[in-house]
């Protein structure tokens, strides 16, 4: 199972989501766009995990190769591999896929809940937000679904939280792989996006609560184990 990840920044990586990929014998590479990485061959990869980051989908003037980023995660949907994004990440998937993005309405940074629409209530991902579970945000923009994919889940502060496309694309606005280090690092590195919103919560709140970050990894665990279907990887 070769899996391959995508990283804006420094501080945004795989977090709780690595050590259950190596649990499960995968082999992880990545590309650190924000070092001048290059791009893998399409091929040589079996699932890819496009992670956040502070910067918008469509920075290219600033960051140029999201350009060539979009058009390498489309070659890997069309391809049929497996596809999460996380994020700027599912943002990315959108766009590759023809959907816009744009700014919301409000930030949501912090923990607040997730709820399955009526028609994630009857899918295998989707409905494991049934319970309308708090998950980390800390998004400024949103995405539009595209054409041909479902929506699973939105929030009171953000319409559009996850989709699917086909059997393989997952896209999640949220965080359920961060724990408190993450955090507090993004507090740190982000600071100035904790500015009085109805849904912001400030670093202290965010940081004082260990217990639910426990509870979305134990949700991501989950996740990944319906959507990476390890036998038809």
């Amino acid at each position: 199972m070769r899996i391959h990840y995508l990283t804006h920044v420094p501080f945004e990586k795989l977090g709780a989501i690595e050590p259950w990929l190596a649990s499960n014998g995968a082999r992880i590479t990545a590309t650190r766009l924000y070092h001048g990485e290059e791009l893998p061959d399409p091929d040589d990869l079996d699932a890819l995990i496009v992670m956040g980051g502070p910067m918008s989908a469509d920075d290219e003037h600033r960051y140029p190769w999201l350009a060539d980023e979009k058009r390498f995660i489309r070659a890997c949907i069309d391809r049929g591999h497996k596809v999460l994004g996380i994020c700027l990440g599912a943002q990315l998937i959108a766009r590759a896929l023809g959907a816009r993005v744009h700014k919301n309405p409000d930030k949501e940074i912090g923990f607040f809940p997730v709820q399955s629409t009526e028609l994630g209530r009857q899918h295998p991902l989707g409905s494991l937000f049934n319970d309308a579970p708090a998950v980390f945000h800390w998004h400024g923009d949103t995405f539009e679904i595209p054409d041909g994919a479902l929506h699973l889940a939105r929030s009171w502060g953000c319409e559009h939280q996850a989709f699917s496309y086909g059997e393989n694309v997952l896209a999640l606005q949220f965080h359920l792989e961060m724990g408190e280090d993450n955090a507090r690092t993004l507090c740190q590195e982000c600071a100035t996006d904790l500015s009085p919103g109805p849904w912001t919560q400030s670093a202290t709140e965010i940081l004082s609560m260990p217990q639910v970050f426990t509870a979305n990894q134990r949700l991501l665990s989950v996740l990944l184990g319906r959507f990476f279907d390890i036998g038809s990887i």
